[in-house]
């Protein structure tokens, strides 16, 4: 990679390029928290029900995931900058489809497209900018770039509510059309300098097969359960085998294959997998709270969209305070203390939200996202330093990739498991309330004041609905926290980095 820069591209033009990069990681990264608060809107257009609505949050975070691997090939293939306008231009296609989705199938179908434009996106921005910027301007590059990953999850529940309330959920996807154009014309006018050379390229055929398979098998299996009584349906227990052994097919094809689509062989490393192990864990429990809490907050509480993507963003606002915390401590601390206090604090925020109600006030619930913040760079930044400091050098590129398919898939399986779960214990403390419930005496009291018993029924239902989801919240966050310890001491398990990782050393 060449570290001084491009031949022609320096100044305000330099700039231009490093905004178009960076504009499309943010428009990427966006996409997979906008539509968490619009999943509201979203089920009562298309007449669904809530929990079929988060598929549309885990069809996109599952096929940037499977993309991932194939970053590498086509890149090798056709060149960075082509690959990088291609997936641009495939990816304001398929907002454009979303955008005019009419069925969840349609909608599903064209998330899924997606992810799989935007899953080069992500890494071929950080690669461009280390490519274009010169050696002693790329610290400042990767952290412009670094901002846009923060910011963009913390602004999407923001942008997404407030387009679904004012204009229809149909904008969260439109609005990237304009984002892509310029990037991509941007890109297309000022970045043919700063091509790649291209080689001969091997792509892992049967292993991303095999990848498709298993993961699709898992996904869809978590998804429909819920609606198809689990393993009693004869496609769940089907979905499940054909999971089972696809894993066990992939795992054996790529550990023995000697160009794996996914090299496996990184996991030997013990650093590495604690890392793994711990950022998985942590970032699935973080992802859960961003989809469980605007859907609570609209579905029981009366907020519209925009006042749930307030709720959640404030996490943003810590973070994005707390990065030259990170910066100093990270220099001067074991990496290990850093994670370990970082996904401490996500519990202890998280056992904060155990005693919501029904009664909660806005800032009662915006406080633990607030403080939530505070601890998120001190875990991401440090995890992935100790993952890729412990294997080989030239492992970097394949281990970085394999961190963030399982942070990507960890999210996507979390939030399906979550989801499944918060209505089976919203039923079981309806049940439980219900029983406990003296209704005989509440419809005489009611009765009393004049109420028909119409009237009482369905204040006495909506009460119980309000009450068992709540119920049902707090116990997500309970568990969510026990996660979290379990992510926090597995991160001991790993031994001090032996050695620094330089900015881009990954790509």
């Amino acid at each position: 990679m060449k570290t001084d820069g491009i031949p022609g591209l320096s100044g305000p033009v330099l700039m231009l390029a490093g905004l178009a990069l960076g504009l499309s990681n943010f428009m990427v990264v966006l996409d997979t928290t906008i539509a968490n608060v619009s999943v509201a809107h979203i089920s009562g257009s298309l007449a669904i029900t809530s929990s079929q609505g988060t598929w549309i949050i885990t069809s996109y975070s599952v096929a940037e995931a499977i993309c991932v691997p194939l970053t590498g090939f086509l890149t090798a293939r056709f060149g960075a900058v082509r690959t990088f306008v291609a997936g641009m231009i495939g990816f304001a296609v398929f907002s454009l489809l979303c955008g005019l989705s009419t069925t969840l199938t349609m909608l599903v179908l064209c998330r899924v497209g997606q992810g799989f434009c935007g899953g080069p996106i992500m890494p071929l921005t950080q690669t461009l900018l280390l490519r274009i910027f010169p050696r002693r301007q790329q610290g400042l590059a990767l952290s412009l770039w670094s901002m846009t990953t923060v910011v963009a999850p913390v602004l999407g529940p923001i942008l997404g509510g407030v387009l679904s309330d004012n204009a229809s959920w149909h904008w969260i996807f439109f609005i990237n059309l304009p984002v892509a154009a310029f990037c991509a014309t941007v890109s297309l006018s000022l970045l043919r300098r700063a091509e790649t050379e291209l080689g001969s390229a091997r792509v892992d055929v049967v292993g991303l097969v095999l990848l498709v398979i298993w993961v699709a098998s898992l996904q869809v299996m978590l998804d429909l359960g819920q609606d198809r009584d689990w393993f009693n349906d004869t496609l769940i227990r089907t979905l499940g085998i054909v999971a089972a052994i696809g894993f066990a097919v992939f795992c054996a094809w790529e550990i023995t294959d000697p160009f794996p689509a996914v090299d496996l062989r990184v996991f030997r490393h013990r650093g590495f997998s604690a890392s793994v192990v711990a950022l998985s864990l942590a970032f699935g429990a973080f992802f859960v709270s961003s989809v469980i809490i605007p859907q609570w907050l609209q579905a029981n509480m009366g907020y519209t969209a925009s006042w749930a993507g307030y709720a959640t963003a404030f996490t943003g606002v810590s973070a994005l305070l707390s990065a030259p915390l990170v910066a100093y401590f990270s220099a001067r601390t074991d990496p290990r203390l850093l994670v370990f206090s970082g996904i401490a604090w996500l519990g202890l925020t998280s056992l904060l939200r155990t005693h919501w109600t029904s009664g909660t006030d806005f800032w009662s619930l915006a406080l633990p996202q607030l403080l939530q913040g505070a601890g998120m760079l001190f875990f991401f930044v440090p995890v992935t330093t100790i993952g890729l400091a412990a294997v080989d050098p030239a492992e970097t590129a394949s281990a970085a990739g394999l961190m963030s398919f399982m942070r990507t898939m960890a999210g996507a399986v979390g939030t399906s498991i979550a989801t499944s779960a918060w209505e089976n214990d919203s039923r079981a403390m309806r049940s439980e309330l219900v029983g406990q419930m003296h209704s005989a005496a509440v419809t005489q009291s009611l009765s009393a004041q004049g109420w028909s018993l119409g009237q009482i029924r369905g204040t006495i239902e909506q009460l119980m609905t309000k009450e068992s989801f709540a119920l049902a919240t707090d116990q997500i966050f309970l568990t969510s926290a026990l996660v979290f310890v379990v992510a926090a001491l597995s991160i001991w398990l790993a031994p001090r980095p032996a050695r620094t990782i330089e900015p881009g050393a990954a790509h």
